[in-house]
């Protein structure tokens, strides 16, 4: 594992913010989750979770790179969506008994954090002037 030192890098502006640290720790929670799912949902499920839980924290850092507050809201929105197809995919396997109540209930209060975030993220990009 790569561990960022004081000395060689820079850091980005998007590290810094919350909604992005948790959006990066619910992605790798989801693949852990995943590990345990049947092998025949690999191309289907596992694939699917992981992708809209990686695409979250990736809108959140695109989003941050954007000038316009437009464009960074747009980011965010997407990041938004990801999120709540991640939410359906993670019920749909609760459902199918891939995962335990436990599980669902961590990851529904990690999205709920993520989502409050992402929501005040947005609101403050619309409050920025020069749209």
């Amino acid at each position: 594992m790569l561990l960022k030192t004081q000395y060689s890098m820079k850091t980005y502006s998007f590290e810094k913010l919350e909604v992005w640290k948790e959006s990066k720790a619910l992605a790798i929670v989801v693949y852990r989750a995943t590990e345990d799912f049947p092998k025949e949902e690999r191309y289907g499920l596992i694939s699917q979770m992981r992708r809209s839980s990686i695409s979250i924290p990736s809108n959140i850092a695109e989003g941050t790179s954007r000038y316009s507050a437009r464009d960074q809201i747009r980011f965010y929105e997407l990041a938004y969506g990801s999120l709540m197809e991640l939410l359906n995919q993670i019920l749909i396997s609760y459902e199918l008994e891939f995962v335990f109540e436990s599980t669902v209930s961590d990851l529904r209060n990690r999205i709920d954090s993520i989502a409050m975030k992402l929501s005040k993220l947005r609101k403050s990009a619309l409050q920025r002037p020069n749209q």
